[in-house]
């Protein structure tokens, strides 16, 4: 489907840590607002215009402009700025290029924290821990913000609240219900086991016409992969050694097998699902509204918790430049305390997919009865345990690197071809990412 290249630099993209060359002037940049009370935060009192990058295609983007004029509307000396800078990757570029000159930055910006990571050594951005304590701009409080403390801790860089936590997803199961139903699958599989399970019967039953299972990230399968083996994400994993390998051939298996596939050029398996060419995906929960407009009356979709014990909590974070000014700053903050509102926070995640950051939002009934995606109802249980990377140097990299490596041992697997000379060269990738 045409939205799926947009998509799909979500995943691709990694979470590849900012060079430090990027940041070689970002010295220049103030430091004030990193250490300015809440007290001196005032209100916006005069026409303020501010620029916001982001890399959301399709729903996401239309939503985000709807939600926009609403802002607009209710704070009429704020003009809002949005630039689309394409795909995640395209996003993570402009800003890394951009940073060598702090003053042609946007006033904030969608990111993963570790896209800034030396951006924030360099004092070039604003500690949002006043703002959010303004009783002006702000809550007065981090508690009384009502954001979800998991996901708030998750946009800190070394300690500092650097983002605020706006558009989150998790991992998800999506499925073919009426594909289960003919071939005798009862419900959905909640381990991995019973995944290779439901796939093999799938792809047996359907004289090899339906493919069983995927996973549309790489990197997130084997970092989940190893998280449910016992093994964090570190520097100390053995790429070669008998607990990464157990995950790798687990995939590489299925993949020989022909029960389990790849995403492949199409990047997301929302298309093929859409297409009943495999019967299930694990793919982000953002995917949903992209899963239900590509189904449309074909077929009952549904959907349910990733199997495993862990998900994956992803997704950016909005972060501010220290080159703004007072007044667009207290602009951007009162704009990003919009947006994750429990009314705004609604009207995104029924529309898009994403989780609410909001807990007034996920609490509602109005979010968990309804009728616009599957998600809701289903929330509670796909987030018992949620894993993300550290944002620690070099583990961006590292994480980058293991789509490329995995995609490269599993077309070994798909030609039949043995993967241990694949999963050794993927080590030697996998270590050196480390050691940039």
């Amino acid at each position: 489907m045409k939205f799926s290249k947009k998509l799909a630099a979500a995943f691709a993209v990694g979470l590849t840590l900012v060079g430090t060359a990027a940041c070689s002037n970002g010295g220049n940049s103030s430091s004030s607002s990193s250490s300015s009370s809440s007290a001196k935060i005032t209100k916006v009192k005069k026409n303020t215009t501010i620029v916001f990058w982001h890399g959301m295609p399709g729903v996401q983007q239309e939503t985000l402009k709807e939600l926009t004029k609403e802002f607009e509307k209710d704070n009429p000396k704020i003009k809002v700025k949005l630039e689309n800078q394409g795909a995640y990757p395209d996003l993570q570029a402009k800003i890394n290029s951009t940073l060598q000159s702090p003053s042609n930055l946007p006033t904030i910006t969608q990111a993963y924290p570790d896209w800034l990571y030396t951006a924030a050594k360099n004092k070039m951005l604003v500690n949002m821990t006043p703002y959010i304590n303004s009783k002006e701009v702000g809550w007065g409080s981090s508690k009384a913000s009502d954001i979800k403390t998991a996901l708030l801790d998750g946009a800190k860089i070394e300690g500092t609240q650097y983002g605020i936590p706006f558009n989150k997803s998790i991992e998800t199961l999506t499925y073919n219900a009426d594909i289960f139903k003919k071939y005798g699958i009862k419900k959905a599989p909640t381990t991995m086991a019973e995944l290779k399970e439901d796939a093999e019967t799938i792809y047996k039953k359907s004289n090899h016409k339906v493919v069983g299972a995927g996973f549309d990230s790489l990197s997130n399968y084997y970092t989940l992969g190893m998280k449910n083996e016992g093994v964090n994400f570190s520097s100390k994993i053995d790429f070669a050694g008998a607990t990464s390998k157990k995950v790798i051939n687990y995939y590489a298996d299925g993949i020989k097998a022909g029960y389990f596939r790849v995403a492949g050029s199409e990047h997301y398996l929302s298309g093929p699902f859409a297409n009943q060419k495999v019967a299930m995906f694990i793919g982000t929960s953002a995917g949903e509204g992209f899963v239900k407009q590509g189904v449309g009356n074909k077929f009952t979709y549904d959907v349910a918790p990733r199997p495993g014990k862990y998900t994956m909590s992803q997704g950016t974070d909005i972060y501010m430049f220290n080159h703004a000014s007072a007044d667009q700053k207290a602009a951007a903050f009162t704009y990003i305390k919009f947006l994750v509102s429990k009314s705004s926070q609604l009207k995104w995640a029924n529309a898009t997919g994403y989780i609410p950051v909001n807990n007034a939002a996920a609490d509602s009934a109005e979010y968990k009865d309804t009728k616009k995606i599957k998600l809701p109802a289903k929330l509670e249980d796909a987030m018992k345990n949620l894993y993300s990377v550290p944002v620690v140097k070099d583990a961006g990299a590292a994480y980058g690197q293991l789509n490329p490596i995995m995609q490269n041992i599993l077309a070994a697997a798909q030609k039949k071809q043995n993967v241990n000379s694949a999963i050794n060269s993927g080590k030697a990738k996998f270590d050196a990412a480390w050691k940039q």
